[in-house]
């Protein structure tokens, strides 16, 4: 390309008239030569680049590429709510694992003298019509939440992702019986799928587990059969399978570590649904009967108090949004880590 040539597509583009930045990319997208940029047509360039913002930068070639720093500027705004998100989850394990460094006697402790007090410095978050501390069971009640969220999660994404490569892989009738199966389950909400199987089991803990569990599998199953019949058609697959490479073989170097990223990723933000889930039943009188400490029953607890003494369902239910809104927010930074193009 000679000097004039290139002097007359540079004055061509009008940055005014470009819709976006790929046009101008796109413009100038042919290489150039070293000695063929002189000192008019590079401020030219400049003036273009600046024009639309400067959000493209010089790539190798002579190419032009749209910048990343406006990516970068969105993580940077989000790294405080991800410190505080950290800082919340760290306070509810330490609940969980350790409740004895965080709140001291019993939570099942009945004292009729200090019913239905106010927050104050003896008793931080009030107390309920027992005369038993809101603080106190709310810090013995994070094992439970945290147990029935992570253990639900686990039991139904690994079953769900189970089958979902298996109808993802092998397709066909297998794949079609399956997902109509998943379908099904799929038509009716999280939480009634779990009253339906609650219902006709017996109140405990293990039975709580089993029936959200139950629930999960089906969008499990449903994420993770797409990205199977996206890793199956791949030229790597078929080349495994063209060398004699058997189906097991296959399915496990090949496509389930390829599934593992949207599985990781929707289990993450899932844990803080089923907390919703398991908070929800207990709410409703569904939950263990073997006297196990629960968000949610304490909020059903104070529904007969709320307008007067609020605190005794407030602060469980901040809790649990708060642990929502946590665990969301984590998923969500984890799946910028894990799928970067999604971002």
């Amino acid at each position: 390309m000679d000097r004039a040539t290139r002097d007359e597509a540079d004055h061509a583009i009008d940055p005014a008239t470009a819709d976006d930045t790929n046009q101008l990319a796109e413009a100038v997208e042919q290489p150039l030569e070293p000695d063929a940029l002189t000192p008019s047509s590079a401020d030219a360039i400049t003036a273009e680049v600046e024009a639309v913002g400067g959000n493209i930068v010089p790539l190798l070639g002579g190419r032009w590429a749209p910048r990343t720093s406006s990516r970068r500027r969105r993580r940077l705004r989000g790294r405080p709510t991800r410190i505080l998100a950290v800082a919340f989850l760290a306070l509810i394990v330490g609940w969980a694992l350790v409740p004895q460094l965080f709140a001291s006697g019993s939570p099942t402790a009945v004292n009729p003298v200090a019913a239905l007090l106010g927050p104050s410095g003896q008793f931080p978050l009030g107390t309920d019509q027992y005369g038993r501390s809101i603080y106190t069971e709310l810090v013995y009640g994070a094992r439970p939440a945290l147990e029935v969220g992570i253990a639900c999660t686990v039991l139904g994404g690994v079953v769900g992702s189970v089958i979902g490569i298996i109808g993802g892989y092998l397709g066909g009738w297998v794949d079609m019986l399956v997902m109509r199966l998943i379908d099904i389950l799929l038509a009716l909400p999280g939480l009634l799928l779990a009253l339906i199987f609650i219902a006709a089991l017996p109140r405990t803990l293990t039975n709580e587990i089993l029936a959200i569990s139950i629930s999960t599998v089906p969008i499990f199953a449903r994420v993770v059969r797409g990205q199977a019949l996206q890793v199956r058609s791949r030229p790597f697959i078929d080349a495994a399978t063209v060398t004699g490479v058997r189906r097991r073989a296959v399915v496990w170097r090949h496509v389930l570590p390829n599934c593992m990223t949207p599985a990781i990723v929707l289990a993450a933000v899932y844990v803080g649904v089923v907390i919703v889930v398991a908070a929800s039943l207990n709410f409703l009188g569904l939950g263990p009967s073997e006297g196990v400490l629960d968000w949610g029953a304490l909020i059903s607890s104070g529904q007969g108090y709320i307008d007067k003494d609020w605190w005794i369902s407030v602060f469980p239910g901040l809790t649990v949004a708060l642990l929502v809104i946590s665990v969301s927010v984590m998923g969500d930074w984890l799946r910028d880590v894990l799928e970067p193009a999604s971002g």
